[in-house]
């Protein structure tokens, strides 16, 4: 998908959503209208009891998913449903814990049979990941690991080295949640991977705006990844899935329009 991209100068747009939020039906819904709106790759969240890389926004929508009954096994029957409806990439993004109590092999043979092609894995550090990826690399799912604007030179090789797909930037210190405005510590830290790698470098965490997009295209980022805004709007809309819905497929049209745009601007 990012090639497919790449070679047509258009960048990627990664949606994300809890699944289970706010529950398993209205859950499938939203990621359908995220794939209506143009999200390039979906990234599904297995809902986790203490999500520490998360802000408020996703923490509210991991609580709402959980208490509707959501299971890894859930989430994982959401991705084999949802993938053959466009084809597109599906990424889920879970906690460490979920891996190791389920199995390693066991869960990765999971999410292959679901034609899942890769995994995050936020607290899950690249000095303990050797099982982790021998797991992957043997299911041939992605391994998709985390840098951030504090990861040194040297630290940054090894997680280019470790990871397949591409590489989650984080953009900011601390957690996820829709910021006002793209840091510059952002885009100097795109561009210090981007001289480290050839693969695609998307850029999450606090990415809420089409400028916002636009200006990391435009930089160098092969892609964004946006969550908390869709986690924001199931949250301000419980109740209304119709219209949680027709919103956050205007919202993906928007954001992934720009990716158009910034594309253009960027030639």
């Amino acid at each position: 998908m990012f090639n497919s991209l790449r070679s047509r100068g258009e960048g990627a747009l990664v949606g994300f959503t809890t699944a289970g939020d706010p529950d398993p039906k209205g859950s499938m819904k939203i990621a359908q209208a995220l794939i209506d709106g143009g999200v390039d790759v979906l990234e599904l969240g297995i809902p986790f009891s203490d999500p520490i890389a998360d802000g408020p926004s996703i923490q509210q929508s991991s609580s709402r998913a959980l208490s509707s009954g959501t299971t890894p096994q859930t989430v994982l029957d959401m991705a084999r449903q949802l993938k053959p409806q466009r084809n597109i990439p599906i990424v889920l993004l879970t906690y460490y814990n979920i891996i190791y109590h389920t199995g390693l092999e066991q869960f990765f043979a999971k999410a292959k049979e679901r034609r899942v092609d890769g995994i995050v894995v936020p607290d899950l550090p690249i000095d303990e990941a050797d099982e982790y990826r021998a797991a992957a690399n043997k299911a041939k799912v992605g391994t998709i690991f985390l840098a951030t604007p504090a990861t040194p030179d040297p630290r940054l090789k090894r997680i280019v080295e470790c990871s397949s797909g591409f590489i989650y930037l984080v953009s900011v210190y601390g957690v996820t949640g829709a910021r006002s405005e793209i840091q510059n510590i952002t885009l100097e830290t795109l561009q210090r991977v981007k001289r480290l790698t050839d693969l695609p470098v998307a850029v999450g965490f606090g990415v809420s705006k089409p400028e916002h997009v636009e200006k990391l295209v435009s930089s160098g980022a092969d892609g964004v990844i946006v969550g908390s805004l869709f986690a924001d709007i199931i949250g301000r809309h419980l109740g209304n899935l119709e219209e949680t819905c027709n919103i956050i497929k205007q919202t993906a049209s928007a954001l992934k329009q720009a990716t158009k745009r910034a594309a253009i601007a960027h030639i």
